[in-house]
């Protein structure tokens, strides 16, 4: 038999493996419905060790993103407060999920931080509708209140609505125009900052008499030590998340990309490693994930050189080859008989 023309041989592996790819991405879609199915963590903002820990989530972790309901999205108030049906629940270490989410909703490099709160309209009313992109948020709600462009109208079922006074699932606050919590594990359940106290510095989370400018989430990387992303407006000495468009607001539920789910702890360290200008590259990789990924690399490498001479000694060994070799011999012609037939 004539040997294969090589260049066939390539393309025909270079299909396949490119189909075993799609195989892959289609499925991981199927499982999050979300596409692309997985983010690269850059930063260490989310990190609970600075040696790594597989569980929380480090630089050069790819996470998946499940496309959850917003409504369903579970934040630490809620995950801590005892007796609420979502108590105990915890994600990557911590109460509560943690998302994805584009800041304010611009274009640029997404956010992996956790939900610490959830604030929504309690009493609203109809905004005058006859203004334009400069009108104040007077000009909106006369009769006072936060005008918010994101929350439909109870009563016209269009976006944007004079918020009166504010709620917040999973702590006492209801029907109250500012939000003031403190996640002390007395109030609400206990947030630690990790960080020295000092006069006016707590060792836990204090949201204080936060006027929301809309309806969202507030969010918190676990290793930013309570520096929410919202700014000093919602916690003091919080430098806050900033956009194209500014500081970040409550993250509404259009600019959620996702919610985190399992993780592949190192191998997107790869990805980190050859990514161009605007990427931290692998500044903030724990050292420990090198090592951790050069080692899973090299077993996939070794473990077929090792592997198949044990299933060869395995099945030399095996009495059905055995057998199957004792048919095989039966089934040859006898050579002698062969040989006085040609004479």
């Amino acid at each position: 038999m004539a040997d294969q023309d090589p260049f066939k041989s390539l393309i025909r592996e270079l299909i396949l493996a490119g189909a075993m790819i799609a195989i892959l991405i289609l499925g991981l879609w199927a499982h999050t419905g979300s596409m692309p199915p997985l983010v690269v963590v850059e930063s260490s903002s989310m990190i609970h060790d600075i040696e790594g820990e597989v569980g929380s989530i480090d630089a050069g972790d790819l996470i998946l993103v499940h496309n959850q309901p917003y409504d369903t999205i579970v934040t630490f108030a809620e995950a801590s407060q005892v007796g609420s049906k979502n108590h105990g629940y915890a994600s990557h270490g911590m109460a509560g999920d943690v998302i994805i989410y584009e800041k304010n909703g611009d274009v640029g490099t997404p956010i992996i931080h956790r939900s610490i709160l959830r604030v929504t309209p309690h009493d609203t009313y109809s905004p005058s509708r006859d203004n334009d992109s400069n009108s104040s948020n007077q000009d909106y709600c006369p009769n006072g209140g936060t005008y918010d462009q994101y929350s439909t109208d109870v009563l016209e079922g269009i976006a944007g609505t004079c918020v009166v006074n504010w709620d917040v699932p999973g702590t006492d606050q209801m029907a109250v125009e500012s939000i003031t919590v403190k996640f002390d594990g007395i109030n609400a359940g206990l947030y630690d900052c990790k960080r020295p106290t000092h006069a006016n510095v707590e060792s836990h989370l204090v949201v204080w008499q936060w006027q929301p400018k809309h309806a969202g989430m507030l969010t918190l990387g676990d290793n930013n030590k309570c520096s929410v992303d919202q700014g000093n407006s919602a916690v003091n000495g919080s430098s806050g998340v900033h956009s194209q468009s500014g500081l970040v607001g409550p993250v509404a539920s259009d600019w959620v990309i996702g919610v985190a789910g399992g993780e592949l702890p190192w191998l997107g360290t790869v990805k980190l490693m050859v990514s161009g200008e605007g990427s931290p590259g692998t500044a903030y990789v724990p050292t420990t994930s090198f090592y951790w990924l050069f080692t899973l690399i090299a077993s996939v490498l070794i473990a077929p050189m090792v592997i198949e001479p044990l299933i060869n000694k395995l099945m030399q060994r095996s009495p059905e080859l055995a057998q199957a070799n004792k048919e095989s011999k039966k089934l040859e012609p006898d050579k002698d008989y062969a040989a006085f037939e040609e004479e």
